[in-house]
């Protein structure tokens, strides 16, 4: 697919005995803002460094702007800018001096490159506080426009919210999707925080012990995580046709060989079930579900939810 800029093929990593990433395969779209959702240790790091080329892939492949990293390092890594794990600074130089830094080693050659990406992630320009005394919020947005500097097309953020108070994260939150909106970025962002997720990602993989369990926009996972009317019958294929020809349902899923589900929640459940049974569909149930996210995760992982 044209508009893909991360697609990564039965991607496997394996140390030893223990297979850390599960042949995943990953859709980052263009423009998009992907997040990438698991507890901790449920691979998503290891992905995040696999696509950069930072740990060795056992299987699979993962291709970034339509082509193979491997042998590809010089032509893909100007395009992609990234934070794994903890951005390092010298502590005793400002932010700006860091940056300066880091500028000329990567070559960035916008001449206003440090002051401009400081700008976008709100930091002051060649102000005295040095890097030690920064509080946790601001060296992750240091990291974030380090990150940033050579205007990078494709932005990997490992869990850039991690140890932010409430008021950090939403900051950290509306900063991610400014870069997205109005910068036209390619953003894909690992968490554990379900909610953060939820309220910045267009598009979700949702990863549990190194299997990727659901990939989806977030609109078609608010769609299964709404009100709707769980319909179990002995005919699904029947039921259908009676349900779009004789009650014109069109928002309507099925989940298996005897579910349905109904997103319309005002549908005349008497009338439709009346119907259903008078031309020899039995109704087993039929109840009004509300799911949240949480509960959806907690369905197709198996296990507790996450924060």
């Amino acid at each position: 697919m044209d508009d893909l800029v991360i697609e990564a093929k039965r991607l496997t990593k394996i140390y030893g005995e223990q297979t850390v990433v599960n042949a995943v395969d990953l859709h980052v779209k263009k423009g998009r803002i992907y997040g990438l959702l698991g507890r901790n240790g449920a691979g998503k790091t290891t992905i995040m460094k696999m696509i950069l080329g930072l740990a060795p892939i056992t299987s699979g492949e993962a291709d970034v702007f339509g082509r193979n990293i491997k042998g590809n390092e010089k032509r893909i890594y100007p395009r992609i800018g990234a934070i794994i794990e903890t951005p390092g600074f010298y502590p005793n130089l400002t932010g700006t001096e860091n940056l300066e830094i880091f500028s000329k080693l990567r070559g960035t050659a916008a001449p206003d490159a440090v002051k401009s990406a400081l700008e976008v992630v709100g930091l002051p320009y060649k102000d005295k506080k040095l890097f030690s005394k920064y509080s946790l919020g601001m060296k992750q947005r240091l990291g974030i426009a380090n990150a940033i500097l050579h205007d990078p097309e494709l932005l990997i953020l490992d869990e850039p919210t991690n140890g932010l108070d409430p008021i950090g994260i939403a900051e950290m939150r509306d900063f991610i999707k400014n870069l997205s909106a109005m910068h036209g970025k390619t953003i894909l962002i690992s968490s554990h925080i379900l909610s953060e997720i939820a309220l910045l990602a267009d598009d979700i993989g949702i990863i549990d012990h190194g299997v990727l369990l659901e990939e989806s926009s977030m609109e078609e996972l608010a769609k299964k995580n709404s009100k709707y009317i769980l319909l179990r019958v002995s005919d699904v294929p029947k039921a259908s046709l009676i349900l779009e020809r004789q009650f014109h349902v069109k928002e309507y899923s099925v989940q298996d060989e005897q579910t349905l589900w109904l997103y319309d929640t005002t549908l005349d459940m008497a009338a439709i079930n009346k119907a259903l049974v008078v031309q020899d569909v039995a109704v087993i149930s039929s109840q009004l579900c509300n799911d949240t996210l949480e509960d959806y995760f907690k369905r197709i992982t198996g296990g507790e939810g996450i924060a």
